[in-house]
């Protein structure tokens, strides 16, 4: 196989559940001949490979099957693989959401199993109380057998401090110093621990995950003018699908017949339905409310807007926030200190002191369950999976750990005029009549702009759609190049001009140039209307703001967040929407220019977020500390940006950093639980309060307390809404 054609190699493991697996993964991975690279995702499940010429087939399966773990290729079903191996008694298995229930898992029969043996053992040790501790060895071995197997070939491939192998010396140690109830006890409670952590871990995975669900699995597809039902996956570019009423829309594409109103609250949060007609854009998994609809798809299933999304997501939580990153690097040295402090815990009293040396034993055991780096290491990752997860499910797409953990020390927000602030097309905002009514002076208006698909045009022809305005046919209507339009109505002579052009036809009425002069003044774009000769009216066009953007400027500044807008649009227009939204001006603008504000705010100490949605926008974006896409936006700025608002409104930049606060929040928290536990049980231990099966609740119950914690942020709100 040659270099060109070798390709990465993605796997769906079963079974991982912290982050300690995902270090044995790719420890074990790594030290194959022919890889090149190894990349492991707890939060999304997955495994990558980038194979060397050498990579000998089956080998990433075998070494991963020999970990314990299940894996299949991506695209298969997530469990077979593990199914062909031996499973029947690691402590790792799988059951994430969508395999079956939890509680039919080879993990769960295994923490059952060994329970009923803890049970059986300890009511035979009862009923004969003559015989000697050595009766606990068999239930012992259910249990302890899998972990120390795992623990073995983990140390085989490169991670021998793992869980596993704390829990095996701790055992074994434990049977040697009389105390085998206990033992079976801790390796019981340590098979629980560890089947709550999966329970918790596939929740998260599936939080994401079910976006997919969205997205239904069949589309109706009109073909030679009768309809088929087909997979939603076989749709290809420009088929057309008809979309019923309460169906769910099967692909992204653009309504080519029908008008409906188009619940996008599943995918963007947005609960108020959006009413969409011919030329509108609609999404995969969206719904359709009220009529027909025929649409026209521009996206294949890999690459409609959920699996972008779910995409990108898996990818920002394979990226590491830097407080995970110490943590993992502090956690390599921990856990071998862990094992020399327990080993002077067990031997310094004993030799130095004369103390008793099953005791001190007992208690250095003890402290070796408690040191166990688990609730730990999961702490700040769970968190940030979490987040991301909240943040994707309402519309705020973050790319990475180190983007949500940045995003809380924003002092400044930059944001682009056009489609940030704005909505990005333009609409009609006033109508000014001269002897005709003003409904007339619309329908006139239209009649000209009919067919056309300048922005201007088409805010027009929606202006007379939504007052219900009549549009007469129009006769010979042709473009009058840097000018206007002219046509014939009802055979009378009409013109659509700017004004400079109307004045050099027609001399323009003081009064009527002191109300063009004021509108110009508010930003707005002014039409003349000629009917027959004389004026008719005026109509005046704005890109507005949108409905939420005052709203979501407060909320950044209540947060004592500075904001600005930089934009290349005209001064006059900027001022005139800044002035309205009470926010810093910066216009005309060219790319490098808003690139350079950027840059100098930097150096005046400000944390720059920029929020923009064009490519005039990508280096600016590129530049920030943070550069957000906003609303769908180009791909290129969606590409440049560390994250993005996907349904646009203003409020969500402000969400987006109250999620990065609150995800913060969460992960000390989880530290603090983690280490505050283990001081807790590390010094009743040590005087003698507590042992071995209260020592492993602290590690595994800190782990689940961890997780559960980090699970409350899936139901994060966001504090501000338009």
């Amino acid at each position: 196989m040659s270099a060109s054609q070798i390709e990465k190699l993605k796997y769906r493991i079963g079974g991982m559940d912290c982050a300690s697996c995902v270090t044995k993964i790719e420890n074990a991975v790594s030290r194959l001949p022919g890889v090149d690279e190894v990349g492991v995702s707890l939060a999304s499940g997955t495994l990558t490979v980038m194979p060397g010429t050498a990579l000998p087939k089956g080998a990433v399966e075998q070494q991963v099957k020999a970990l314990g773990y299940s894996i299949a290729p991506m695209g298969g079903p997530a469990h077979a693989a593990g199914d062909d191996g031996d499973h029947s008694g690691h402590s790792h298995d799988h059951f994430d959401l969508g395999s079956g229930p939890w509680w039919k898992s080879r993990k769960a029969t295994l923490t059952l199993v060994t329970g009923l043996a803890l049970v059986l053992t300890y009511l035979a040790h009862l009923a004969l109380p003559a015989v000697p501790q050595w009766i606990f060895v068999p239930a012992l071995a259910v249990g302890l057998v899998p972990i120390a197997r795992r623990a073995i070939v983990a140390a085989m491939t490169g991670t021998p401090f793992s869980i596993e192998t704390l829990m095996t010396i701790a055992a074994v140690g434990a049977m040697f110093i009389g105390a085998a109830e206990e033992a079976v006890m801790v390796v019981f409670l340590f098979l629980v621990g560890e089947l709550l952590e999966g329970v918790a871990a596939s929740r998260a995975r599936a939080s994401i995950r079910g976006l997919t669900d969205l997205v239904p699995k069949t589309a109706l597809v009109e073909m030679n003018g009768k309809t088929e039902e087909v997979a939603a996956e076989a749709l290809t570019l420009g088929s057309i699908v008809v979309v019923r009423p309460g169906d769910r829309i099967a692909a992204d594409g653009i309504i080519v017949e029908g008008a409906s109103a188009i619940n996008e609250a599943p995918v963007t949060g947005e609960s108020v339905p959006k009413t969409k007609g011919p030329g509108d854009v609609v999404f995969a998994g969206t719904i359709n409310s009220d009529t027909v609809l025929k649409i026209k798809v521009t996206a294949v299933a890999a690459d409609n807007t959920i699996a972008r999304v779910v995409r990108l997501v898996e990818e920002a939580q394979e990226s590491k926030a830097p407080t995970e990153r110490f943590i993992d690097k502090f956690s390599r040295y921990y856990t071998p200190g862990v094992l020399v402090v327990s080993a002077l815990v067990a031997i310094v009293p004993p030799l130095a002191f004369g103390q008793s040396w099953n005791e001190w034993i007992y208690k250095g055991l003890a402290v070796l369950l408690i040191g166990c780096p688990c609730a730990l290491v999961i702490s700040t990752p769970a968190a940030i999976a979490a987040g991301l997860a909240a943040g994707a499910r309402r519309g705020l797409l973050i790319k990475g750990g180190a983007i949500i953990e940045a995003l809380r020390k924003v002092t400044l927000v930059a944001l682009d005029k056009t489609g940030t602030l704005t909505e990005g097309k333009p609409v009609v905002t006033d109508i000014v009549s001269v002897g005709r009514l003003e409904n007339k002076v619309l329908s006139l208006a239209a009649a000209l702009e009919s067919g056309s698909n300048h922005p201007l045009a088409l805010a027009i022809l929606a202006k007379a759609k939504a007052d219900k305005a009549p549009v007469p046919p129009a006769m010979n209507a042709k473009a009058i190049p840097g000018k206007g339009v002219s046509g014939s109505v009802g055979g009378e002579d009409i013109l659509l001009l700017s004004p400079k052009a109307a004045g050099a036809m027609i001399p323009l009425d003081p009064n009527l140039l002191e109300n063009i002069e004021a509108l110009n003044a508010e930003g707005k774009t002014v039409s003349v209307l000629l009917a027959g000769g004389s004026v008719a009216g005026l109509l005046a066009i704005r890109d507005e703001p949108r409905a939420d953007a005052i709203a979501g400027l407060k909320a950044l500044s209540s947060e004592n967040i500075g904001t600005v807008m930089l934009t290349g649009d005209n001064e006059r227009t900027a001022r005139a929407i800044g002035a309205g939204l009470g926010i810093e001006v910066r216009a005309g603008l060219l790319p490098e220019d808003k690139q350079a504000i950027v840059r100098q705010k930097q150096q005046e100490g400000y944390v720059v977020a920029k929020v923009g949605d064009g490519i005039n926008d990508a280096p600016a974006l590129a530049a920030a500390d943070i550069g957000i896409a906003m609303g769908g936006g180009t791909d290129i700025a969606l590409e440049t940006a560390d994250a993005a608002v996907l349904h646009g409104r203003v409020t969500d930049i402000a969400n987006m950093i109250d999620l990065s606060k609150a995800t913060m929040g969460n992960i000390w928290q989880n530290i603090t639980v983690a280490l505050g536990l283990k001081a807790v049980f590390l010094v009743t231990t040590i005087i003698g309060i507590t042992g071995l099966w209260p020592a492993i609740l602290a590690d595994t119950g800190a782990t689940v307390l961890v997780t559960m914690n980090a699970l409350r942020l899936l139901a994060w709100k966001a504090p501000t809404s338009a």
